[in-house]
């Protein structure tokens, strides 16, 4: 669960922000909207393999620009 300890001083602004950025490092969102229809295996292997070819991808266009 997460949670967010405010002080007298502390403002409402200040605290959705604080709330939504430990909802995103969490990832209870991403996983909400993953689970809102369902995705056969097939699919699913599919989106995990293109998800890993992006990082690799990514990866090799920092390694070479060290």
């Amino acid at each position: 669960m997460i949670e967010i300890k405010l002080s007298d001083s502390d403002s409402i602004e200040w605290a959705l922000k604080a709330f939504k950025r430990k909802m995103q490092r969490s990832g209870i969102l991403k996983e909400l909207r993953q689970k809102r229809y369902y995705v056969k295996p097939s699919e699913a292997r599919q989106l995990k393999s293109a998800a890993a070819q992006r990082r690799q991808r990514k990866d090799a266009r920092g390694r070479a620009s060290r």
